[in-house]
């Protein structure tokens, strides 16, 4: 297993401007367009503006920063940030504006000046998530392929499982081995950290979950047992939402109570109690083995199920009640998306890593506060489905009685799609397919936006930077590549496996990323 590590690169020097516009290519420079600013939910922001066509991205930002009275950042010119993403929508197309207007509004298929140009705005990350550049070190240990990874909320320490049947625990500041977890009896394929970062789950080919505190390594209670076939993923109730559901007695310990869903190649789903170590109900439904389990982080709490019965089902993790049973697949569905992932998964933690909490209840509500800023800003939760058929399908949140409702279909793929996933913020989604291809999409609309090709094997798995900026994939060619998600480029490019790379994760602080 391999750590990459980001490492400081020497701040590219910023093109010289001269009296205050870009030159741009073509006669284009003298012409102006009238414009007309909205945000991510297509409210307009002050009147329609002439502006000359040549107009940079930085200026755009100026433009807007003053009609929304924001005050500049003061930054040396050559770390200046652009603390917006925009786009230029032309007949139903949105094309992003990376460089200058001229240039978006040329790479539109229908360019008119006679039109009014709308120009949508939303906001990215306050922070920067510095590219990979070198493997950091190689954690050696495991005796069989490394299955899973994944990174605790606080960004302190890494879990790998194996076929070798164990688990183990590094730390992150020394990049050393802490424990070796022993109970499974066969392959572990899947590990969830809970939301606070107390807790470990672990599960595959035996059929039984086990539970492990954090700090110490130790088995936290008894093995979870009650599937007849193997565990295939598994699903934390998001934090914030431990008060709606679950045990809340929360005055003997310092996190709150959560309880975990698993999904089996038994067909069912189960829900377990993960302090008293109970299984709550079993839902059932599905006709063959479920692939993804996904818990929404809205307040009505539901499961998300995808099936190699082609379907998805919501479930009411209250009642257990099947809300809804939705088709739109012709073959297996192979993975799951929320565009709320990130931020239920990293629950109260952020860029910033581990920090004190004083309580149970104010760890839930610095969790509910970082939710509730994230729907505010990607417009509410979605949901995405790759599938064995090439496609994708995005579904959107509308609560009962519904559940979902599909948004659109996309298409693209030559082989089946392996792996989806949300950028933190909801703007992009990114597909890894067996036709050696990641593609990009919005996170939104579902419309595509690009091809990244570079891989010579299928690409398995992606996993996005907390900043929303970059993308990892990994890769049966042994490599993984980090791209970059604005200009769509290759970013680096990354040896070091001897074998095929079956996961990958990065960490919430950003700082480490794990093959």
């Amino acid at each position: 297993m391999h750590l990459a590590e980001e490492v400081s690169a020497p701040p590219a020097k910023r093109a010289k401007q001269q009296g205050g516009e870009v030159a741009s290519p073509g006669s284009g420079v003298n012409k102006e367009v009238v414009i007309q600013f909205c945000d991510h939910q297509d409210n307009l922001l002050g009147t329609q503006l002439a502006v000359p066509l040549s107009m940079h991205r930085e200026q755009l930002e100026d433009l807007v920063n003053q009609l929304l009275l924001e005050e500049p950042t003061e930054e040396d010119e050559d770390e200046k940030k652009v603390r917006k993403e925009f786009s230029l929508t032309i007949d139903d197309n949105r094309i992003e504006i990376t460089d200058s207007l001229q240039e978006a509004f040329d790479a539109s298929t229908n360019p008119s000046t006679e039109r009014v140009l709308h120009i949508r705005f939303a906001p990215l990350a306050a922070f920067k998530v510095r590219p990979l550049t070198r493997c950091s070190t190689s954690l050696e240990g495991h005796t069989e392929a490394i299955l899973c990874v994944a990174f605790s909320p606080d960004g302190s320490q890494l879990a790998s499982g194996s076929g070798d049947m164990t688990v183990r625990l590094w730390c992150l500041n020394t990049e050393t081995p802490l424990r070796t977890l022993k109970g499974h009896s066969n392959w572990v394929l899947c590990l969830a950290w809970a939301p606070h970062g107390q807790l470990l789950a672990s599960a595959g080919m035996d059929g039984s979950l086990r539970l492990w505190k954090g700090a110490s390594g130790d088995a936290a209670g008894i093995p979870l047992k009650g599937h007849t076939k193997p565990v295939t993923a598994l699903a934390w109730q998001p934090l914030h939402l431990s008060s709606v559901c679950g045990d809340d007695s929360e005055q003997s310990r310092p996190f709150p109570s959560l309880m975990l869903a698993s999904a089996s190649k038994d067909s069912t789903v189960r829900l377990w109690n993960t302090t008293t170590f109970q299984c709550l109900r079993v839902l059932s439904g599905h006709r063959d083995s479920i692939t993804q389990v996904k818990w929404s982080g809205e307040k009505e709490g539901y499961l998300y199920t995808a099936s190699r019965d082609t379907t998805l089902k919501v479930w009411d993790c209250v009642s257990g009640r099947l809300v809804s049973d939705l088709k739109g697949h012709g073959h297996w569905v192979n993975s799951l998306a929320l565009s709320t992932d990130y931020v239920t998964r990293a629950g109260p933690f952020g860029e910033r890593g581990a920090q004190p909490f004083a309580s149970a209840s104010e760890m839930r509500e610095a969790a509910r506060k970082r939710y509730e800023a994230c729907i505010k800003t990607s417009g509410g939760e979605k949901v995405l489905s790759g599938s064995d058929d090439s496609t994708l399908i995005l579904w959107k949140h509308v609560g009962a009685p519904k559940g979902l409702v599909q948004v659109c279909r996309m298409s693209g793929h030559q082989k089946l799609v392996n792996h989806v996933a949300f950028s933190p913020d909801g703007r992009y989604i990114a597909s890894a397919s067996f036709d050696k291809s990641i593609r990009l999409w919005d996170g939104r609309r579902g419309v595509y936006l690009s091809t990244l090709r570079g891989h010579v094997g299928p690409v398995y798995q992606l996993a996005w930077s907390s900043d929303s900026r970059l993308l990892l994939s990994a890769s049966g060619d042994s490599t993984l590549k980090v791209w970059h998600a604005e200009t769509r480029k290759l970013k680096e490019d990354l040896p070091g496996h001897a074998d095929e790379v079956y996961a990958v994760d990065w960490s919430v602080v950003g700082s480490y990323a794990a093959s």
